[in-house]
C-alpha cells in the first residue's frame, strides 16, 4: 500500500510538468521558462522557496542529530529560522525591484552585472561557472539522498533502480515545465512536508504514554572503528559557545543562495512579498519547531530501536509507520522524497539558467532567439541531470570526496555572494569592482579556511568568509571612484516608492 501511494505521488509530479509544458507553449521564452514570466503569486512563491531550501535534512538529518545528541543540536535549526526571516524581511522585496530595474535580470549573476551597468562579463561568467559546478554536485547529492530514502523505505528495490526513477521524474517535469512546474511541485511538496511534521507530534501527544526517564539513557553505536556515545540533553543551552555560533552562522548563508533568491526575483509584484514572507516564516518556524518536538518525543519511543545501530536518521520513517496505517504512512513518507525532490529540481533549473543566460547567450550566441535559448536551457537541464546521476551512482573514494564537498557548498555560496547581495540592494555607493572583490575574497577565504583552519579552530568557514567578503567589498568600493550616473539611476529607480507595486 505504501508503494501504491508513492507511485501516485510520482504520477502527480509528472502530471504537473506535462500540464505546464502544454499550457506554456504559447508563452515560451527564457524568462517564462526560468522565472515563470515573473507571475508567481505569494503563496506559491513562499512555499516553493521553503521547500527548495529544506532538503531531506529536515526529516532525516536534523531530527536524527537531535534524537542522538539532544536539544543542544537545535542551534542549526534556530540559525536557519532566523536566516529565513532575515532574508525575506531584508532582501526579498528589494531584490525583486532591483532585478527588474537592472535590465530585467533573470539570474543572480546577470543581476550582479546589470546592477552596475557594466559591459564586462567577467563577474557574470565566473558566477555562472561556480553555479554550474556546485549545483551539479548538489543535484548529485539529492539523487543519493532520494535513493537512500527510497531504499530505506522499500529495501526490496535496488539503489540503482531507485536513483534512476528519482532522476527520471526530476528530469521530466523540470525539462518540460520549467520554473512554473518546479514552483507548483514545490508548493505541493512543501505543503506535504508541513503536514507530515505536524501530524506526528500531535498523534504522539494524543495517544502515547511517555516515560521521561528514558531521556537520560545513554546509547552507543560504532561508526567505523569509532564508538559514538549518544547522551541526550533537554537543554538548548547545553551547546558550547562555538556550537551556538556555528549554528547561528547557517543563517548567513541565505543571503547568497541562488535557488532561494531567484524566488524573490520571480514574484509577480513587490507588494506581494509581505504576504509571502509571513507564509514562509510561519512555515519554517512550524516545521523546524515540530522537528525538534518529534526528536524530543521520539527519544522516549524509538531510541531503543534506532540508536544502538546508529540509525537515528530513520526516526521519522519509524514513527510514521508505528503511528499511522499504511495509506497514511505512505503519504507521510512521501514527504521525505518530497524534501529531496524539491531541493534538486530548483538547483537543476538554476544551474541550467546560469549556463544559458550567463554563458551561452552572451558569449556564444548573442542573437539567439527566445525559442533557441529555451531549448538550450531544456537541454542543459538534461545534461546536468545525467552528469549528476553518474556522479551519484559512481563508486569509490572519488565520488565520496565529491559528496563530502556538498556539505560545504552552503558556506561557499554564503561567503561568496551573501554580503555582495546585501550591499547591492542597500548601498547606493557600491561599485562593480567592490562586488568583484567581495565575491572573489569571500570564496577564497571560505576555501582556505576550510582546508587549513576549520579543523584547528572548529569555526564554520561561512563566518570568516562572509565577514571578509563584506569588509573587502566596502574597502574596495571606498577606494574606487564614485559610480556613474547610470548606476545610481538604477539604484534610484529600484528604490522609488511606486515601482512595479
Amino acid at each position: 500500500m505504501e508503494l501504491t501511494v508513492f507511485i501516485l505521488y510520482f504520477v502527480l509530479m509528472l502530471g504537473i510538468g506535462i500540464f505546464f509544458f502544454i499550457r506554456g507553449r504559447k508563452q515560451s521564452g527564457e524568462k517564462e521558462y526560468f522565472l515563470g514570466g515573473r507571475s508567481m503569486g505569494p503563496w506559491v512563491t513562499a512555499m516553493s522557496a521553503q521547500a527548495s531550501d529544506m532538503s531531506a535534512r529536515l526529516l532525516m538529518g536534523l531530527p536524527g542529530s537531535l534524537l542522538a545528541f539532544g536539544m543542544g543540536q537545535a542551534w542549526i535549526g534556530i540559525g536557519l529560522a532566523l536566516g529565513t526571516a532575515a532574508n525575506w524581511i531584508l532582501i526579498a522585496r528589494r531584490l525583486r525591484r532591483f532585478s527588474k530595474a537592472a535590465n530585467d535580470s533573470i539570474t543572480l549573476p546577470q543581476y550582479l552585472s546589470n546592477r552596475f551597468a557594466t559591459k564586462s562579463l567577467t563577474l557574470q561568467i565566473v558566477c555562472a561557472i561556480v553555479f554550474l559546478v556546485c549545483f551539479t554536485v548538489y543535484v548529485a547529492s539529492s539523487f543519493v539522498a532520494g535513493a537512500s530514502v527510497f531504499t530505506t523505505i522499500f529495501p526490496q528495490i535496488s539503489t540503482g533502480t531507485a536513483m534512476l526513477v528519482f532522476a527520471a521524474i526530476l528530469i521530466v517535469y523540470t525539462f518540460l515545465g520549467g520554473y512554473k512546474a518546479v514552483c507548483w511541485t514545490d508548493f505541493f511538496q512543501g505543503t506535504l512536508m508541513l503536514i507530515a511534521v505536524l501530524a506526528i507530534p500531535i498523534v504522539i501527544v494524543l495517544t502515547k504514554d511517555l516515560d521521561t526517564s528514558l531521556l537520560a539513557k545513554v546509547y552507543t553505536y560504532m561508526d567505523g572503528e569509532t564508538a559514538v556515545s549518544c547522551s541526550f540533553t533537554s537543554n538548548v543551552f547545553s551547546a558550547t559557545p562555538l556550537e551556538i555560533i556555528n549554528g547561528l552562522a547557517w543563517g548567513l548563508g541565505y543571503f547568497g543562495m541562488p535557488h532561494i533568491l531567484v524566488r524573490f526575483m520571480a514574484i509577480k509584484k513587490p507588494s506581494m512579498v509581505k504576504k509571502s514572507a509571513i507564509v514562509a516564516i510561519v512555515w519554517v518556524v512550524l516545521s523546524l519547531g515540530a522537528v525538534m518536538v518529534i526528536s524530543y518525543l521520539g527519544r522516549m519511543l524509538v531510541a531503543e530501536e534506532l540508536l544502538p545501530d546508529g540509525n537515528q536518521k530513520l526516526i521519522f520513517v519509524t514513527l510514521a509507520r508505528k503511528l499511522f496505517p499504511p495509506v497514511l504512512a505512505g503519504i507521510l513518507l512521501s514527504a521525505i522524497i518530497a524534501a529531496s525532490m524539491s531541493t534538486a529540481d530548483s538547483q537543476l533549473l538554476v544551474a541550467s539558467s546560469s549556463f544559458t543566460s550567463d554563458i551561452y547567450k552572451p558569449v556564444f550566441r548573442k542573437k539567439a532567439s527566445d525559442q533557441e535559448t529555451l531549448w538550450i536551457g531544456r537541454g542543459v537541464v538534461f545534461v546536468i541531470a545525467v552528469i549528476a546521476y553518474f556522479i551519484a551512482s559512481s563508486k569509490g573514494s572519488g565520488a565520496q570526496a565529491i559528496m563530502n564537498m556538498v556539505e560545504n557548498a552552503w558556506a561557499g555560496f554564503g561567503s561568496a555572494f551573501g554580503s555582495v547581495v546585501i550591499l547591492s540592494v542597500f548601498w547606493r555607493r557600491f561599485t562593480y569592482k567592490g562586488a568583484v572583490a567581495g565575491v572573489i575574497s569571500g570564496a577564497l577565504v571560505d576555501v582556505l579556511w576550510l582546508i587549513f583552519l576549520s579543523g584547528p579552530t572548529g569555526l564554520y568557514e561561512l563566518v570568516p568568509g562572509f565577514l571578509v567578503s563584506m569588509a573587502v567589498s566596502v574597502i574596495v568600493t571606498l577606494l574606487d571612484k564614485q559610480p556613474s550616473e547610470k548606476v545610481t539611476a538604477i539604484f534610484d529607480a529600484a528604490t522609488a516608492k511606486d515601482i512595479d507595486d
